[in-house]
């Protein structure tokens, strides 16, 4: 890539857009952040509607193949995360210095048939012409690119190339293993046989994380993510999320409650959120070594059930990657006795008194009757779904 382009990769949140300024070494293709950085609040533009309450999921998925009706409140509300986007993209530009850009995009939701536009998402605005809309509004600034963007894509898959091409990346140090980045949301990434393989490549035999739920009936997003934790406590505590966000109690603050304060509702959920992830963990493992075992039931009652035969059983997953918020709650509870402790001993248990793993699995899983410690890694990449984007472009231009 000639020295005048600039790489920028950019991650659309749920609340926020960042976009970073992405380096390339390009005699090993490896890839680290910039020092230049750029975020806005999709808040801060008077388009946005607080109250925004997005169309009825089963219409967004009637209309994702036909013709997409957009109510004028999707409009009006999708014009503050178009214009959020294009903006930090345009201020970084300036930033840079950047005479043409190469800009890679992540977004949630269902993309469009051309992948260039939102067809249907959970909690926002629908917007099919997102990438023209960006273009067009960059063109307006004076902003050239390399080439029209390609696609939007998922954070999850970001994850995993900003893991395997990042210089801090720890999908680099193994052939076969799992990522989980715990944020806003959930975001899963599994390395097999030396290559990254996406989740909706592989939906037959394993399920996403948000896809399944407990005994409870509880997605198992909320273990994982910074509002689902945040609400496990509030439920222990009864206090509501408002009053929880007026305070300032999220996930941090209720680990140094529960180690400081011994509070009650704080050892509570940090044990409800051990077990879980512990499980999950656990299915993880067991899953691509024997096969699906039906831990966990689907969120979605109609979801096909997982093959249990798939081609890469028998193979053992080397490391367990930990990223974003989860993977900073995880890497600060080490040697508090608290979280990251008793992950390590509810699966040295969960492993030692399963039904069905032989001793094989439990030999590469166990060391001296205790999980091995070093399969779980914690990400050095805290905004990997950026760079993971900012990958992506690159791949997909020079491929």
């Amino acid at each position: 890539m000639r020295e005048e382009v600039t790489l920028i990769g950019v991650d659309g949140g749920a609340t926020k857009v960042s976009a970073w300024e992405i380096s390339v070494n390009e005699e090993n293709t490896s890839f680290t952040l910039g020092k230049n950085n750029i975020q806005k609040r999709y808040n801060q533009y008077s388009s946005f509607i607080p109250e925004f309450k997005p169309v009825d999921i089963k219409i967004q998925l009637d209309e994702m193949n036909k013709n997409i009706n957009l109510i004028e409140d999707e409009k009006e509300h999708g014009k503050a995360y178009l214009d959020a986007t294009a903006d930090v993209i345009i201020e970084l530009a300036k930033k840079c210095n950047a005479k043409k850009l190469l800009i890679g995009i992540g977004m949630p939701g269902l993309k469009t048939k051309d992948r260039r536009g939102i067809s249907a998402i959970a909690n926002g605005p629908r917007m099919p012409k997102y990438c023209q809309y960006i273009e067009n509004k960059l063109e307006k600034n004076g902003i050239e690119l390399l080439t029209p963007i390609d696609h939007l894509g998922s954070d999850a898959d970001y994850c995993g190339l900003g893991e395997e091409f990042s210089s801090d990346g720890s999908f680099t140090n193994y052939q076969n293993s799992y990522y989980i980045g715990g944020g806003t949301g959930v975001a899963d990434a599994l390395k097999l046989n030396d290559k990254v393989t996406p989740f909706d490549q592989t939906k037959k035999w394993i399920a996403k994380t948000w896809e399944m739920k407990n005994d409870n009936g509880i997605s198992m997003e909320k273990y994982t993510s910074a509002s689902g934790i945040q609400s496990i406590y509030g439920n222990y505590a009864n206090i509501s999320s408002n009053e929880l966000n007026q305070r300032e109690i999220y996930a941090p603050q209720i680990m140094e409650f529960a180690l400081k304060n011994n509070d009650e509702n704080a050892k509570k959920t940090i044990s409800e959120i051990v077990k879980a992830l512990s499980l999950l963990f656990f299915e993880r493992l067991t899953t691509v070594y024997f096969g699906s075992q039906n831990l966990f039931e689907f969120v979605n009652p109609n979801r096909p059930k997982l093959d249990a035969n798939h081609p890469f059983k028998n193979t053992f997953l080397e490391s367990i990657i930990v990223g974003q918020r989860l993977g900073d709650y995880l890497k600060n509870s080490k040697g508090k006795g608290i979280f990251y402790e008793s992950i390590i001993e509810e699966l040295t248990q969960i492993i030692s008194n399963s039904k069905f793993v032989d001793d094989k699995f439990k030999n590469y899983y166990l060391k001296n009757g205790k999980f091995k410690e070093e399969i779980i890694q914690i990400s050095k990449l805290r905004e990997a779904p950026a760079i993971g984007a900012g990958i992506d472009a690159y791949l997909t231009f020079h491929n």
